[in-house]
């Protein structure tokens, strides 16, 4: 029998991505390692590789085809012997909507192309539907069926209009499970108003409508749940930072010849590290129904990229000096902003550094990245005037630093200690080459 090739999970997390491009094509031979496709996960485009040998009989998921899900057939594999007859069509999966056309009722301002909509409904004998994605979700929440409703836009495509302006018609009972019980009305408050809501209120108003990619999504996921689940508590502290900042100026004049330029943000790293070791019940993350204490320091480091972010992770950090964590750093910020991290390299951690002083933000509280215990916010460093300890004035230049901290994993007091050892390697930054 033909051998179904299936969506790959390409990372523990990744429940569903972005075919987005095709190496082969049906009728092509492939062996064991070739690359078939690139996959568009919500961190990366990762490459495909065939586990088997044969032929490509059918191709079920066209190129550009976003959420699919893991484990959905995207490709018939035949073995020597078999042929595309042997293939049972009947299992195919669901082809890709069409691109949207003038009949497209969003703005646009740009010349970019929009991701691939959501695959196109059908009517009762088969034949697809063609309708715009925003009449498509108006009629899902008003109840109305796409197949009762005669298009206006070219070549019989439904638009907003046609959707306003009909009878509703509730879809049969039987396109919804009987079991399935209505949202709860805190359930749906919990998701927001729905698309088709928000869009009405800017009826007539000139927008662009931006598709959500798989990062996106994830994010908007991940940091919802965050916020929902894990109870967040903040602790803040000044850090003066002018014995930092001329320690760094005399340790790039020696590391000018190996071309090594340390930054604020990699002394803030080592720190964080050594931190964790100087409080090792702070090193901890959330396991659901108990906690696991990590031994190394594996700090996790917010890089923003083009719509969204990632969290590399520095392994072993509190081991390595200033100039490799520099070098990693970078190395990890670089192939990040690419896109050609793999997920070992952005998956673990057990604290994480979002730095937006560099962007002039004085002070701000991050959302913590689960599981991780702890992420420390920080903020840019600026001329204050301080009380020195002889009870005089001066001037010095402070960072304000906020530790978001998870209370099922630590407690205020060890929250507490736990930032005090961040403050004290940063204020006195050749401790931290000891």
């Amino acid at each position: 029998m033909p051998t179904e090739i299936l969506m790959p999970a390409l990372s523990p997390t990744m429940e569903e991505g972005t075919l987005a491009k095709w190496h082969v094509k049906e009728g092509d031979t492939v062996s064991s390692g070739d690359i078939m496709a690139e996959i568009e996960t919500d961190k990366a485009t990762m490459e495909f590789e065939a586990v088997d040998e044969g032929t490509i009989g059918k191709i079920l998921v066209e190129e550009g085809t976003e959420g699919v899900k893991v484990n959905t057939a995207i490709a018939i594999l035949l073995e020597e012997g078999e042929s595309a007859d042997d293939i049972d069509t009947s299992t195919s999966a669901p082809e890709a909507a069409p691109a949207a056309d003038a009949g497209n009722e969003a703005a646009s301002s740009g010349g970019s192309e929009a991701p691939a909509p959501a695959p196109a409904p059908k009517s009762a004998d088969g034949n697809r539907i063609f309708a715009s994605p925003l009449a498509r979700r108006i009629a899902k929440d008003k109840g109305l069926d796409l197949a009762s409703i005669k298009g206006s836009g070219p070549h019989g495509r439904i638009v907003k209009a046609d959707v306003e302006k009909a009878t509703a018609a509730p879809k049969a009972a039987a396109s919804a499970p009987a079991t399935e019980a209505p949202a709860a009305p805190a359930a749906a408050a919990a998701r927001g108003p729905s698309a088709s809501s928000v869009m009405a209120m800017y009826e007539g108003r000139d927008y662009e409508e931006v598709s959500l990619d798989g990062m996106r999504k994830t994010i908007a996921s991940r940091l919802t749940e965050a916020k929902q689940s894990i109870p967040h508590f903040y602790l803040r502290r000044d850090i003066e930072l002018d014995a930092l900042l001329k320690f760094r100026g005399e340790l790039n004049k020696q590391l000018e010849a190996r071309g090594v330029k340390l930054s604020v943000n990699d002394f803030i790293i080592k720190a964080c590290a050594l931190a964790l070791q100087a409080v090792p019940d702070a090193n901890a993350v959330w396991a659901g129904d108990r906690m696991l204490k990590l031994k190394p320091s594996d700090v996790a480091v917010a890089v923003a990229i083009e719509g969204g972010l990632f969290t590399p992770v520095l392994k072993d950090a509190e081991m390595k000096s200033l100039s490799a964590l520099s070098a990693e750093m970078k190395d990890l910020a670089t192939r990040a902003r690419d896109r050609k991290l793999a997920p070992h390299e952005y998956q673990g951690g057990s604290f994480a550094i979002s730095n937006l002083g560099m962007f002039g933000i004085d002070n701000f509280d991050a959302v913590i990245n689960p599981p991780h215990g702890a992420i420390l916010a920080v903020g840019a460093g600026v001329k204050k005037p301080i009380v020195g300890a002889d009870g005089e004035l001066a001037v010095a230049t402070v960072m304000s630093v906020t530790l978001s901290v998870d209370h099922r994993v630590i407690d205020g007091a060890l929250g507490a200690q736990l930032l005090q050892a961040i403050k004290d390697n940063l204020e006195s930054p050749m401790t931290m080459l000891a």
